[in-house]
C-alpha cells in the first residue's frame, strides 16, 4: 500500500511533470470537448434511443460519459486530453463486454476519435466517431466502421444529442 502511494506521488516527477502540472487541466485544449457536457436525450432514426450524461470529473481533467437505453444496454466512457501526446483519448466499456479505445483531435468544429478493434467475426476494423456541435446546441454523433483499412466506411450509429434542462 505504501509502495503504491509512493508510486502515485512520484509518477508525475518520473514523467517529467512538475507537481503543479498534474492537475493543470485548464488549458484551452482541455476544454475542446466541453460542448458535450450535460444531460442528453439521444435521438436516432427519429426516435429516442437512449439517455446520456456527460460530467467533468477529477479536477476537470476527465469527461465521464454514462449512457443507457430503455432496453437495458449501458456503457460508460472516460475522455481526456493528453498533453504528452497532444491528443484526445476515450476508453469506452459497456455491458456487452465491449472495450473501445480511441484517440484523435478536435479540428475546430468537430471532435474525431478513431481506433482499431475486431468485429463479431474477429476481423480487424477501424472505428471512427465524430461529435459535431450544432448551432441549436444539439450534438451529432456519427460512428463509422471500416473493415478494409479505411478505404470504405459504413455507419454504425448516427444520432443527435438533445440537451435536457435537468
Amino acid at each position: 500500500m505504501i509502495r503504491t502511494a509512493l508510486y502515485v506521488l512520484l509518477l508525475p516527477i518520473l514523467l517529467g511533470m512538475s507537481p503543479s502540472s498534474v492537475a493543470a487541466c485548464d488549458l484551452q485544449k482541455n476544454r475542446q470537448f466541453d460542448f458535450w457536457l450535460g444531460n442528453w436525450e439521444v435521438i436516432a432514426a427519429g426516435k429516442v434511443v437512449g439517455q446520456n450524461r456527460i460530467t467533468k470529473e477529477l479536477g476537470g481533467c476527465v469527461l465521464h460519459e454514462s449512457y443507457s437505453t430503455p432496453s437495458g444496454y449501458a456503457g460508460e466512457s472516460f475522455n481526456m486530453y493528453d498533453q504528452v501526446t497532444d491528443q484526445w483519448h476515450q476508453s469506452w466499456v459497456d455491458n456487452s463486454g465491449l472495450l473501445l479505445t480511441l484517440n484523435g483531435q478536435f479540428d475546430g468544429k468537430s471532435m474525431q476519435l478513431s481506433g482499431t478493434g475486431k468485429n463479431a467475426k474477429g476481423q480487424a476494423v477501424i472505428h471512427r466517431i465524430t461529435w459535431t456541435p450544432k448551432e441549436d446546441k444539439s450534438v451529432r454523433q456519427h460512428w463509422q466502421v471500416s473493415s478494409d483499412g479505411g478505404e470504405s466506411w459504413i455507419t454504425a450509429f448516427d444520432g443527435t444529442y438533445i440537451k435536457q434542462n435537468n
